[in-house]
């Protein structure tokens, strides 16, 4: 891991961690942006599963599980 020298804005690091439930200034920076990550990889799933109609089967594969 890298060290580096940034300006925070104390307050909202306070914020940020009494929502992310973290006690240091690293950690808080190191949850937070695992948290924009995740966001992401949340945000793009549902565009996803509206792009191709929901999850589960799609509507030929519903009439093939029924077929006899």
């Amino acid at each position: 891991m890298a060290k580096t020298s940034l300006s925070i804005d104390r307050a909202k690091a306070d914020a940020a961690a009494a929502v992310l439930g973290t006690s240091t200034l690293t950690a808080t920076i190191d949850a937070a942006l695992t948290e924009i990550v995740n966001m992401d990889r949340r945000r793009r799933l549902v565009e996803r599963i509206k792009r191709d109609g929901g999850i589960g089967p799609s509507d030929a594969e519903r009439r093939r599980l029924r077929r006899p």
